[in-house]
C-alpha cells in the first residue's frame, strides 16, 4: 500500500527526479524511514542555491553509478564535505559507452531513427537491464552500496546516474524489494521517473522535433516502461530464484547484512 508522502518529489533546481526512497509501505506492517536515502539524476547541474539545499537534506555520502566516461564528461557539484562514492555499473559492459551516451544522437534524428527506430531502443534498454542486475562490475558496484548503506556513518546518502532512471531505478528496486515493499509499489516509484523526468527534459523533444525528429521515438529512452524493469526482475528470478538470493549469492550480502539494512531502513508499525 502506498502511502500519503511516498514518491513525492523534492523540489531543488537542476535536479529533476530527485525524491526520497522513504514512506513506502512494507509487507510487515512498517514504512521505509524517510530521510536515509535519495534518489536523482546528475549532479553536475547544481548551481549555488541547488547545492546549497542539496546540503540541507544533510546528505554525507554520494553514490555514483555513471561510467568514467560519464562522470568525466559532468562532474558532479556536491556540498563540502560530501563522500564521493563511484560505482561503475556498466565497466563491464561491451558497449557501455553507447548505451551510456544515447543523448549524443539527440542531435541527429536521421541517426536517432537508424539507431532508435523499429523497436530496436526498447531492445537496447531490455539487453542493458539485463546487464544491470548480472555484470560482474554491476554486481560488484551494487554490494558495495547496498553494504554501505549499513554504514550509519554514511546515511543521509544520495545515489545517482545520468537520469536517475535505470541504473538508480534498479538500486531502488532492488531495495525496496528487499525491505518488503510490495511489487506493485516497487514499480509505481518505479514508473514515476516519468511523471517527474520527462516534464523537465520536454526542451529535448521540442529540440528534436524542430530538427526533423519525431518525438515520440525518444520516450523509450528517456523514461522508463514496465518492460525494463520486468526484464530484470525476470534476470534476477532466472539466475537466482529470488531477491534475497540475489543479495546473497549474487552481491554476497549474506542475512546479516540484510537484516541490517531493514533494520536501519524500516520502520516499525506503530504499537
Amino acid at each position: 500500500m502506498m502511502t500519503e508522502d511516498a514518491g513525492a518529489p523534492i523540489v531543488i533546481a537542476g535536479l529533476p527526479n530527485l525524491r526520497d526512497i522513504g514512506g513506502w509501505a512494507t509487507s510487515d506492517g512498517g514504512r521505509v524511514r524517510r530521510g536515509m536515502a535519495y534518489r536523482s539524476v546528475e549532479l553536475g547541474r547544481l548551481g549555488p542555491d541547488g547545492v546549497r539545499s542539496l546540503a540541507a537534506l544533510g546528505i554525507r555520502t554520494v553514490y555514483d553509478l555513471r561510467t568514467a566516461a560519464e562522470r568525466s564528461a559532468e562532474p558532479d557539484r556536491t556540498p563540502d564535505g560530501v563522500t564521493d562514492v563511484p560505482l561503475d555499473v556498466l565497466a563491464d559492459m561491451a558497449d557501455a559507452s553507447a548505451a551510456a551516451s544515447l543523448f549524443a544522437l539527440l542531435a541527429d534524428p536521421a541517426e536517432a531513427e537508424k539507431i532508435l527506430g523499429g523497436g530496436r531502443a526498447e531492445a537496447l534498454f531490455v539487453k542493458s537491464y539485463r546487464d544491470i542486475v548480472s555484470l560482474p562490475s554491476a554486481l560488484s558496484a551494487y554490494r558495495r552500496f547496498f553494504l554501505g548503506l549499513t554504514d550509519p556513518a554514511t546515511r543521509p546518502a544520495l545515489f545517482h546516474c545520468t537520469t536517475g532512471k535505470d541504473r538508480t531505478g534498479w538500486g531502488a528496486a532492488a531495495l525496496l524489494m528487499l525491505l518488503g515493499v510490495s511489487d506493485e509499489d516497487v514499480q509505481r516509484d518505479y514508473l514515476l521517473t516519468n511523471d517527474e523526468l520527462l516534464p523537465a527534459l520536454q526542451p529535448i523533444f521540442d529540440r528534436f522535433g524542430a530538427a526533423g525528429g519525431d518525438p515520440e521515438l525518444l520516450r523509450p529512452v528517456l523514461g522508463v516502461r514496465e518492460e525494463y524493469l520486468a526484464t530484470a526482475l525476470d534476470e534476477v528470478h532466472s539466475r537466482w530464484g529470488d531477491i534475497d538470493r540475489y543479495y546473497d549469492e549474487g552481491l554476497g550480502l549474506d542475512a546479516t547484512v540484510r537484516r541490517q539494512l531493514r533494520d536501519a531502513f524500516v520502520e516499525p508499525a506503530a504499537g
